[in-house]
Formats: C-alpha cells, structure tokens, sequence
C-alpha cells in the first residue's frame, strides 16, 4: 500500500503539472503592454513534446505501450517485445496469455490467420522498430471477432512520414556461442497528397534448444519408465520485405495500399536418445523447412459529414505455404532404425470488412456498426515413412467460411459511460482428414449471437471505475485440428492435431479501476467450455507418448492483477527537475511494477498433485545515467504452481539488462543489451494424463548479448505532413502504412 500511495502521488503531481502548462493568454494577459516572452513558447513546446513522449497510458479499456521509442523492447522481434510487455505470460507450452486469458494477435487491427508455431515464427522475423505502439485490449466488444476468445494484442505498425525521403539503416548482432546478424534499411518519404515506406531486411539466426522428458507409463503392471532427451539445433534464414503506400485523396478520404512478403529458409537438426527396459534408442535427424507469407491489403477511410460520421473498409488477404521435410537414421539396441516425412501445406485467407459510425454528439452518443466475410482454406498433404516399406498418406483439408455484423451504443450519462454491443456470427467449419484411405470428416456449423455489456464510472478525469461482461467463441485452429505434424514422430513419440475438436465458447467479466493512465488494479473472471489443452497422452499397453491437444468440459480462470510505477526521482531529485522530467518520460528514472494472481479449476480432470494458485511478477526499470547514457532493466519470475493443468515445479524467470545512447545529434543510436543474465529462463512441469505422467523439461539458448546499432539520415528537421485521415474506428488490415 505504501508503493501504491508513493505511486499515486506521483501521478498527481505529474498530471497537476501537465494541466498547469500555462496558455498564451494566461501568461501574457495584457499583449499591447507586455509583450510575449520567447522563453515562455519553449516552455509550452517542451510540455506538447513530453505528452507524445509518453511510453504506457491505461484506459478502461485497452492499455496503450509504446515500443518504438521504448529502448527495452524496440530491438530485436515483436516476438520478444510482445513478452516483455507488462501482464504477457508466456505460458509452459509456448502460448502467449495476457492477465491469465487467452490472446488473439491483431496486427493492424486485423486477426492474424497464422496459428501456433506459423504465428510465433511470423512474430520473430517481424522486427520490433517496424511497431509504433502495442494495444492490449482485455475484454474486446462487439466491433472485434467474436472468435477473439479473451483479450487481443494489436500491434500496430509505423505509419509516420515526413516530406522528403528519409532512411534508417539498422544491425542487429545477437551471439552467445552462435552468431545472430539481422541487417535492416527503412526507407519513407512523401511527395504532394502520397506518402510511401519500404523496409527490407534479412536475419540469420543459430540457436539450440534442449528438452528431457521422464515418462512413467501407468496402463503396465509394474510401470514401464522411459527417459528421453533431445537436443535440437535450428538455423532460421528469414527475408522479409514490407512496403505501403497512402494517397490522400480528398481533406477527408484517403486509400491505402500494403504488400508485406516473409520468405523462410529454416533447418533443424536433432540428436536424441531413449531409455528404458530393454531399450536404448539412438537418433539423429535432419529437418529442412521452407516457408512463405504474402500479405496484400487496401483500406478507404473516409470522413463523410463534419459532425463526425466515418466509414473504413479494408480487403485484406494473405497466402502462406510450407514444404518441411524430415529425414533421421536411428539404432535401437543396434538394429537400424529410421522415419522420414515429408508435408506440403498451403493457407489462403481472404478477409473484407467495413466499420461505419454515427455520433450524436448533441446528446452524448455514438452508434457504431459494421460487417465483415472471412474466408480460410487449408489444404495439407503429408507422406510418412516409418521403419516399413510402405508410405503412410495422411490429407487434411479445413475450410471455414464466417459471416459477422454488429451493432454498438455508447451513451454518457453525467459521469457514467455505458456501452452495449451485440454481434451476430455465421460459421460454417468443414475439416475433412485422410489417413490411408480412412476418411474422417467433422462438420461444424453455427449461427449465433454475442453480446458484450461496459460501464465506466468517473470518479473525475484521472480515477475511473469500469465493469464489463463479453461472450465470444474460439474456433479450434488449423494448427490444433491437423494429423500432420512432421517435428516430433519416431517409434515412441508421435505429434498430431485433433481433428474431433470442437469450438470453445467463453464468457468473460472484468472489473478494473483506473488512475491517472498509468495505475491499474482489477480481476477477472472467465467460463470456458471445451477449452482444449496440449496434453502428453499414451493408448492403453503402449509405449508411444502422444503429443496432441484434448478437450475438458469446463475450466473457470480467476485473475487479480495490479500495475503501478515508483517514480525515482520524486526522492532522489528536487521537485521542480521532478516536474521537468514529468513533461518527458524519455528522462525520467522509474520502476514499474507488475503483479498477477491466477488460480485455474478444471472440471472432469484428475490432478496428480495439489492444484495451486500461480503468481506472476515483472518489474521494468529505466534510469538516466551519466553522459545520456540509458539503463533499462527488466525481470519477470513465475514461482512454482499450477499452470493450467500443468504444474510447474521450478520457477521460471529471465533477466534483462540494456544500455543505449544517442550521437550526432540523436541520428546516431548505440544499444548494447544482455538477455537472460544469469541464464536462468528454464521450464520444468508435471503433466499427467491417461496411462502417462511426464516430467517436462526445456531450456533454450536464451542468455544472448547483442549490440544494435541504428542511423537513421535525410532531411528529418522537416515538419511532419501525414497524410492520415483520423477517423472514430481506425482498425486498419494488415499493413504498415496508415
């Protein structure tokens, strides 16, 4: 509490200063007799200048962090800067959640259609100096998907120009024992009413990735044991080419055009071994996998009257295609044993939405409606070899057509604000799989409503209390549903989705007080029905561990979170360079701190240890060291506890530490950083299931040291021209330039 209160008056004092910024008139309020002091202009551009300096701003709704001028997580991946963002949790199965629910990427404001490890993948070779800020959206309403399950994280990339053209070339070069370059160039500029960017960059990335599993098979009288470990090393060659263009054509329309290509080139080799009774298996194999991404997207965005009725219609579409293929050699007890595999596998999504608002601004409020058509085609054939003379075939084919329209009302009512939105969603899911011509098919078709309920209390501008309620469904993705998976098979291990799978539906509560756009403390509540979970399985007298995802009837998530900062200064310097420092947090010395409770009850599971409650803490701190130098820090712990129905026994946690500084006159940026000091990021869980429990372990090369060096040249004194239409809804598809 005593934090909390130190935190609180320093929020006050910050916004008390912000609110004080005097006004031309009120500094000079006789012109003819006193003429205006050039010092006091200065003053009041130094205020303007800190507001847009400000990294994190906490709404009712969404929490706002900016990452492009965030020295922590502006280099390297959105990847790695999506989990270092306060709340993010990345759980022990590789899943990303934010306050304990589920998370949907938007990038752009536009679902990704990437799923599983396609999504992580697409993330790390998406660089973090190509974001401007990230929107953590906790209880999305009726103008998202209702298949956003429980919160959204929307990356929303740079779409600044200046007049000109202007460049920024930048090198990122990670090493531990392996060498990381990642070299980039951004090129922007505009001309008249067009406004264009192009960023090309390429990385080569080596690293390792080390895991064990202890195995005891239940369904044998006495139980069979098995230890396995595997050692896996991967290259990841990755180009990337993003490229926007935005043409104002009118005061109050513009268009815009984005193409983004990924091309990957990635190779795993694995050694691994197991052990048991009787057995002593050896194995190395070889894995190539070549990927490709193409995004194509345009977006009109219109002002149609001045009372402020708007209309943003974006055709977004994206084609990604994977051919890996896997190769190893194996003894088991010295009789040779091998398996090879090899998938192509082919997504193309097509998406088309419009958002249209109408506000009645005479009497506080605002209509909002839109619709939008998604269309998702999967095909996926993999052809398999394992100890045997013959191929094994398995063809899955997914296609999933939706058809959505909402409705949503926002009212101000003296000093509460109330919003009520209903979403009508039309799915129609086909997933046919064929495995040596034993065909499965499951049909899923659904026709249902969404509604989503917000009230905001505003105790007054800087305190406010909101409450907000939201149902929504989870389609079961390609990547959960898919037999085919060529990462992890051989004679005793074997990987698959499960076609079966049905959709998860959620029902979402959160209550959360707000103070002064940086503190927040609330919970939340959330019921999911046939919630899947990535589970390790065994069939009753085998020794095979299955690797596949399985579904429990019910699972009830409670989570308490509290965010606040402890500003430094506040006791280490005076109060004026305090209220000096206020006005730009680029040079403020501060701790934010971060805390989560998350206790999980899941109905119809049998737990071979005590279900606990899990904490989570993070702490990001920046100080201002001698010469302009900056310090930025980060740690985050995950003690022992239940992790959905995993239980970790060790706990997980990383420090980070970086430094930076700016030369000639800041075109010149030098950033040396150390992730995972002291190499201490590790997971170590318990998973019991039928006939099978497994002690889980998995530790990656995460200790890496990088120097980042950016320099960016042109003409960038010139005064900003965008060409941006700012309008209500702004949920742009897929693209970089906005």
């Amino acid at each position: 509490m005593k934090s909390l209160s130190i935190a609180l008056c320093f929020l006050v004092t910050g916004s008390i200063f912000a609110q004080e910024a005097p006004t031309k008139n009120q500094e000079n309020p006789n012109p003819e007799t006193n003429p205006p002091k050039e010092k006091t202009n200065e003053l009041k551009e130094v205020t303007v200048y800190g507001s847009k300096k400000q990294y994190l701003k906490v709404e009712s709704d969404k929490t706002t962090i900016s990452v492009r001028e965030n020295a922590m997580l502006n280099s390297g991946s959105s990847l790695e800067a999506i989990k270092k963002i306060p709340g993010v949790i990345t759980s022990p199965t590789g899943s990303i959640t934010l306050n304990s629910k589920g998370v949907t990427i938007y990038i752009d404001g536009a679902p990704s259609s990437l799923n599983g490890t396609d999504l992580q993948n697409y993330l790390a070779t998406l660089p973090a100096n190509a974001i401007e800020k990230v929107e953590l959206i906790y209880n999305p309403g009726a103008a998202y998907d209702a298949s956003s399950s429980g919160s959204i994280i929307n990356i929303v990339t740079s779409g600044k120009r200046k007049k000109g053209i202007n460049a920024s070339f930048n090198i990122n070069y990670n090493f531990n024992k392996y060498q990381k370059p990642s070299p980039q160039i951004l090129l922007n500029g505009k001309v008249k009413d067009l406004s264009w960017q192009t960023m090309i960059g390429y990385n080569y990335i080596d690293g390792e990735n080390k895991t064990k599993n202890d195995q005891i098979f239940t369904s044998f009288n006495p139980d069979e044991h098995l230890f396995q470990r595997n050692l896996s090393l991967t290259t990841n060659r990755n180009f990337y080419w993003r490229t926007g263009v935005n043409y104002k054509l009118s005061e109050k329309s513009n268009l815009l055009f984005n193409y983004n290509l990924n091309m990957a080139n990635d190779r795993f080799t694995n050694t691994s071994s197991t052990n048991g009774t009787g057995i002593n298996y050896t194995n190395n194999s070889l894995a190539k996998n070549k990927n490709n991404n193409h995004e194509l997207s345009v977006q009109y965005k219109t002002k149609l009257d001045t009372i402020g009725r708007t209309l943003d219609i974006t055709a977004f579409s994206n084609f990604f295609d994977k051919n890996p293929i896997t190769n190893s050699n194996g003894q088991n007890n010295g009789t040779p044993a091998f398996y090879n595999g090899k998938v192509d596998f082919n997504l193309a999504n097509y998406y088309l939405k419009y958002d249209f608002s109408i506000p009645f601004n005479k009497i506080d409020f605002t209509l909002n409606t839109g619709g939008k058509f998604n269309t998702i085609k999967v095909t996926d054939t993999g052809i398999y070899n394992l100890n045997s003379g013959t191929d094994s075939v398995t063809d899955f084919d997914y296609t999933e057509n939706n058809l959505a329209f909402y409705v949503e009302a926002k009212k101000k009512i003296k000093k509460f604000n109330f919003t009520a939105g209903i979403r009508f969603e039309d799915y129609k899911v086909d997933r046919t799989a064929n495995q040596n011509s034993t065909e499965t098919k499951v049909n899923f078709k659904n026709t249902n409503f969404f509604p989503s309920l917000s009230a905001l209390y505003a105790f007054n501008d800087n305190l406010n209390l909101s409450a907000s309620y939201s149902k929504k469904i989870q389609q079961a993705d390609y990547n959960t549903l898919d037999p085919n998976n060529f990462a992890n098979f051989d004679q005793y291990n074997t990987s698959n989705g499960n076609p079966f799978l049905k959709p998860t539906f959620f029902d979402n509560f959160e209550l959360k007080l707000t103070a002064f756009q940086f503190v927040s403390v609330g919970g939340n509540y959330t019921i999911a029905k046939d919630k899947n979970f990535f589970i390790f399985d065994a069939k009753p007298g085998e020794l095979v561990s299955s690797q596949t995802f399985q579904q429990f009837d019910k699972v009830k998530t409670t989570s308490l979170f509290v965010s606040f900062p402890i500003p430094l200064d506040y006791f280490f310097k005076s109060k004026e360079e305090f209220q000096k420092r206020m006005a730009n947090m680029d040079k403020m010395n501060y701790i934010f701190f971060n805390f989560n409770y998350i206790k999980v009850a899941t109905e119809g599971y049998d737990f071979s240890f005590k279900n606990k409650p899990i904490f989570n803490y993070s702490a990001e701190a920046q100080f201002i060291l001698p010469w302009g130098i900056k310090n930025s820090m980060s740690y985050f712990i995950l003690p022992k506890g239940t992790w959905e129905i995993y239980n970790i026994t060790k706990p997980i946690q990383q420090f980070d530490i970086t430094f930076s500084k700016e030369f000639l006159n800041k075109n010149l940026k030098i950033g040396l950083y150390c992730f995972d000091v002291f190499n201490s990021n590790e997971v170590n869980a318990l998973v019991s299931s039928n006939n099978l429990q497994t002690q889980f372990y998995q530790k990656q090369d995460s200790r890496t040291f990088r120097l980042s060096l950016t320099y960016n040249f042109g003409n960038l004194a010139l005064k900003k021209d965008n060409t941006e239409i700012q309008t209500e809804k702004v949920q742009t598809g897929g693209g970089l330039v906005k």
